[in-house]
Order: structure tokens, then sequence, then C-alpha cells
């Protein structure tokens, strides 16, 4: 291969990979989820649905698609002067059990915030119809900022108004890491 062509080769693979960054540090808007889910029923309301007992079955999967390990979750949730506490106990893959406890709040109609023990800062959230979308800093290692990672999670309440899907999103600069495929029960 010349030198040129080389070059040319680069450059060209470059901007694939700028591209693909670009991308995916600007998710779906608002107005899209709106546009898309605000007619949709059941209403999703995270503040009730998370209100009493909740498991979760999923998958975790690398950037390529491919299975890496399964997850459980076991939720507990009660509202306490407007505010939604919860317990939430998680099992991935064979590790020991991981505890998160969060407080959710809602800030208007369809906006909530949420903080939990090992999130930096502040989850925002909105809701439309049967969805509900919210990103955040997840800490995996809190004091190490190295180990920090941005979790997206898109929520669909299904029809029956106790099963929802939750897609979530893994990345870390802008890179997808791994993705997650849960489904939600209300007990």
């Amino acid at each position: 291969m010349t030198r040129a062509r080389y070059l040319k080769w680069g450059a060209g693979r470059l901007w694939i990979l700028l591209s693909a960054v670009c991308i995916s540090l600007f998710p779906a808007r608002a107005d899209q989820l709106k546009s898309v889910f605000e007619n949709t029923r059941p209403i999703f309301d995270p503040l009730k649905y998370y209100t009493g007992h909740t498991r979760s079955w999923g998958v975790f999967e690398n950037r390529g698609g491919e299975a890496t390990q399964y997850l459980t979750t076991e939720t507990w949730g009660h509202v306490v002067n407007g505010e939604l506490r919860m317990e939430q106990d998680l099992y991935i893959g064979n590790k020991p059990r991981q505890h998160r406890s969060w407080k959710m709040r809602r800030v208007d109609e369809h906006h909530f915030e949420a903080t939990a023990n090992d999130m930096i800062g502040t989850a925002h959230g909105e809701a439309s119809g049967c969805a509900f979308v919210w990103s955040f800093t997840l800490a995996l290692k809190p004091g190490n900022p190295l180990f920090n990672v941005q979790m997206t999670q898109h929520m669909y309440l299904q029809p029956d108004g106790k099963t929802m899907i939750n897609r979530d999103t893994i990345r870390k600069f802008g890179i997808l890491l791994a993705e997650v495929t849960e489904q939600f029960q209300h007990l």
C-alpha cells in the first residue's frame, strides 16, 4: 500500500470513529420520546411503579452483542413525603450481592430526579406515555473516577401495567461498553 493510499485509508477510518463517538454523545432527544410515546398507554409513572416490590431478570451484552453475564434484582420502594425511597439488591453473574439505595422525586408532570449511593450527582429522567428515559453517572468503584460510567435507561411499561422492559446502555467517554436487556415485574 502506498503512503498516500495508507493515509487516505487511515483518515477514512478516523472519520468513521469520530462520527460514531459524536453520535453516541448525543442520545435521542426528549422531543423524539414525546412524539413516539406520548399517546401510549398505560402511563408509566416510575414513582408508582417502584412503590412496593419489583423483580427483574436480564442479561449483559458486550458491544459486539454477545451475552456475557446474567443479572437479577429485587427492589422494595415506599414513598415518604412525596419522595420514593428504594432499596435494591443486584445479583450480577456469580459476583456477591450489590446493594443500591435510591431516592427519587417528581420535578413536574413528566420529569424526575434521583440519587443513589453509587451514583455521581443526580439522575435526570423524562416520562412520556408508557416510556421513561433517564441518564446518570454510575461509580463502579466509588472514590475512583476512572471507573465511572454513563448509564442511560430506556424503560417501557407493557399493557398489563406490571411488566416493564428496560434497555440500558453503558458508556465511557461516549464509547459503548455494554448493554443490558432486562424485564421487570411489579409484584
